[in-house]
């Protein structure tokens, strides 16, 4: 899956570039919108507002003239979002900065549904991913533990997501602020041990295992 990353701050477009590619996307990126107006046919394309030679609202509108590839705004300034007129511009959806990353590649996944492009290995319409009890839909984002429903916040979700990734890897704290937070994540880690000791009181105790001095770990036979 071709994506095309428009984005003039290389401090923001490499973490970027080598997390989508993690996903399994092959990314493009360019600097200018001359040059977003100039690259080859992509399925989707992230599109920055600020960049420093064509208003981001030009480049939008000639990309969808052109063709009908999904498009994602982004903003730094959520006041320059301007919702009805980004899709009348031909706009799928947009992103205020910042945003993590999880959400981010949630809502390409979600614009390529919608237009009838996801990825065959989309995570996302494959069967629930179980392990030791517990089972998460990720396309209803719903959970259950074992067979009983479990009521997680978004980011609940996308923690107990990553962890059953690999469940028999120890997650560092560092990887995990910035796979499920955001690569540019500025607040407290003690967010981390809050949603870990909210995630085992509705769970178990015994479910995540912290590594002192490490990070995380899911338990291989929780109960």
């Amino acid at each position: 899956m071709r994506l095309l990353l428009v984005e003039d701050d290389p401090s923001i477009s490499g973490p970027l570039a080598s997390g989508l590619e993690r996903e399994g996307f092959s990314v493009t990126v360019v600097d200018t919108g001359t040059a977003a107006l100039e690259a080859e046919p992509v399925d989707v394309v992230l599109l920055d507002l600020g960049l420093p030679d064509l208003e981001g609202r030009v480049v939008c509108r000639e990309l969808r003239q052109r063709s009908s590839v999904p498009i994602l705004i982004v903003s730094a300034r959520g006041d320059e979002i301007d919702r009805v007129g980004l899709l009348e511009l031909g706009a799928d959806d947009y992103l205020v900065k910042p945003f993590g990353f999880r959400e981010l590649v949630a809502r390409i996944h979600a614009i390529l549904r919608r237009v009838g492009a996801a990825p065959s290995s989309d995570t996302h319409s494959a069967g629930p991913i179980e392990h030791a009890g517990l089972s998460l839909d990720l396309r209803s984002r719903q959970a259950a533990f074992h067979g009983d429903p479990v009521n997680l916040t978004a980011k609940e979700f996308d923690l107990l997501e990553y962890l059953t990734s690999d469940p028999g890897a120890v997650r560092t704290r560092d990887q995990i602020m910035r796979e499920v937070w955001d690569e540019h994540w500025w607040g407290s880690s003690k967010t981390l041990d809050v949603h870990m000791a909210s995630l085992r009181k509705k769970l178990s105790p015994e479910f995540i295992v912290t590594v002192r001095g490490v990070g995380f770990r899911l338990n291989e036979a929780a109960d």
